[in-house]
């Protein structure tokens, strides 16, 4: 039985979507299981073949990895990293810039249990971290220094690559530290170059992404809201936003940003204990409509809006699923659900 706290809770989110006809869609795809906590999903968009495209998901637990997996939700143990320390949250990018005339695609994740984010080269996952960079080095509290949220910012003029990350507890202020990925002669670096990001206190922040062409980052601040700021440094770090916190039961996790236009599309919030997905405007954060994917205490998720062949025509969303896999939706059909939902109402 519900407490009366979280009853009247649940009568407030309800109010607030109370004109909301919400939409159930299941998974196309539903991938294969791994070992122990799945958590966070990055897709990897084959640029030579996209029906050969990757999906990389954490295995959160001491003896974790990065799974990869086809589309048809199928382990690939060539592509997969086993043996890392607790991964959370995952991230990937194109082309990041190796030497004057070397590029390649990366992924990005956490290592919690090691206090440190880790990078390898896509599709040939190879490490490009020495073995990893220590982050929040200079935080005074132990348990201040354990990552778990992150983000890639690809800036779009400069081409510059950084990594946003978040800890599993941290302070109200600056709980998140941008850092930049260089090359060197001597190898890939990873330098601070600021600190920002409010924090409410109430649990944790872990979910964070970047929409690149419009430069913010949004985060969510669990059992507050959904907060905004400005991916270049150089823009400041007063917070431009904080949104949707009467629209969730509990705890506000996954944000995935689909792309429909150059400033159109949604953001789409996983309500982890109302077992929904919140859908807002990319370009106001308005809400839009809550949609059912019969996921099961989601984290993180993820989407790409190109196609990805003839099985995904208009791309993927992807959810973590509490059985320790991953559902796959193609894009094409959640966006359907997403404008019936708005039309019914």
């Amino acid at each position: 039985m519900k407490s009366i706290f979280y009853s009247i809770l649940l009568l407030a989110v309800c109010s607030c979507q109370q004109n909301t006809n919400i939409v159930t869609l299941p998974p196309d795809v539903i991938t294969e299981t791994t070992l122990n906590d799945t958590d966070d999903p990055a897709i990897w968009v084959n640029p030579s073949d996209a029906s050969q495209s990757i999906i990389f998901g954490t295995d959160k637990e001491t003896n974790g990895g990065i799974y990869a997996f086809d589309l048809q939700g199928k382990i690939i143990e060539a592509k997969t990293i086993r043996n890392i320390e607790r991964p959370n949250n995952i991230d990937l990018t194109y082309n990041f810039k190796l030497t004057d005339s070397t590029k390649t695609d990366i992924i990005a994740f956490t290592e919690r249990e090691k206090n440190q984010v880790r990078v390898f080269s896509v599709p040939d996952m190879q490490p490009l971290d020495n073995g990893g960079f220590k982050v929040f080095t200079d935080a005074t509290q132990p348990d201040f220094k354990a990552p778990m949220g992150i983000a890639i910012y690809h800036a779009p003029v400069s081409n510059k690559v950084y990594l946003i990350v978040g800890r599993k507890t941290g302070p109200k202020e600056n709980y998140l530290y941008q850092y930049e990925l260089v090359s060197s002669p001597s190898g890939v670096e990873l330098n601070l170059v600021r600190k920002f990001g409010k924090f409410s206190g109430k649990k944790e922040i872990e979910a964070i992404a970047v929409d690149n062409e419009m430069g913010f980052i949004y985060y969510s601040d669990e059992q507050h809201g959904v907060r905004k700021y400005y991916a270049e440094p150089e823009k400041g770090n007063a917070e431009i936003s904080l949104f949707g916190v009467s629209d969730f039961e509990s705890d506000i996790e996954g944000i995935a940003i689909a792309k429909t236009g150059t400033e159109t599309g949604y953001l789409i919030v996983s309500d982890q204990q109302r077992g929904l997905f919140n859908v807002y405007n990319r370009k106001t954060n308005a809400f839009i409509t809550a949609v059912n994917l019969t996921t099961l205490e989601t984290d993180g998720c993820d989407v790409v809006t190109t196609s990805l062949g003839t099985s995904f025509p208009n791309g993927i969303f992807v959810a973590m699923n509490d059985a320790k896999n991953f559902y796959v939706y193609d894009f094409g059909k959640l966006e359907k659900a997403i404008l019936n939902s708005t039309q019914k109402k």
